[in-house]
């Protein structure tokens, strides 16, 4: 499974937020730290506060903050609401969404239910962590250099 650009841009906004939890941030600050447009996470930031992940505050001295504390942001449920699509392979999409021919092995096929299980362990994984699990001294240090503080 591959995720897109917009699942791993929004970890990353995510991660810049958690990193500096004392001050509100701005699009910019972020679109900056990881050499995007402001447009590109404008959307970003748009749909993670659609989800609850980001609250954004408006006016003079407003800016962006996580909407729920990082011991409480699993890491599986920012990508489930991320992704348009998590099927690896079109038989595993709903039926109104499959593409093409549909397949003759369907309903019984083993790869199918293979596939499944490996998308359930991958989900599994990133169930078990949350935010806070991803937020090291490492990231502190280097999401919290002088150019990334409030002006």
């Amino acid at each position: 499974m591959r995720l897109t650009q917009h699942s791993d841009y929004a970890l990353r906004a995510l991660v810049f937020l958690a990193s500096n939890p004392d001050r509100l941030s701005s699009i910019r600050e972020i679109a900056e730290c990881y050499g995007l447009s402001e447009n590109y996470m404008i959307k970003i930031i748009h749909r993670l506060g659609q989800g609850g992940f980001v609250e954004t505050i408006r006016g003079r001295n407003g800016g962006l903050r996580l909407g729920q504390p990082t011991d409480t942001i699993r890491i599986g449920d920012v990508v489930r609401f991320t992704e348009d699509d998590c099927a690896l392979v079109s038989c595993m999409q709903p039926p109104g969404e499959r593409n093409g021919t549909p397949c003759l092995l369907m309903p019984d096929c083993i790869l199918r239910h293979t596939l499944d299980e490996a998308l359930e362990a991958f989900f599994a994984v990133l169930d078990n962590r949350t935010l806070a699990d991803m937020i090291g001294e490492s990231e502190r240090q280097k999401l919290t250099l002088p150019a990334y503080t409030a002006s």
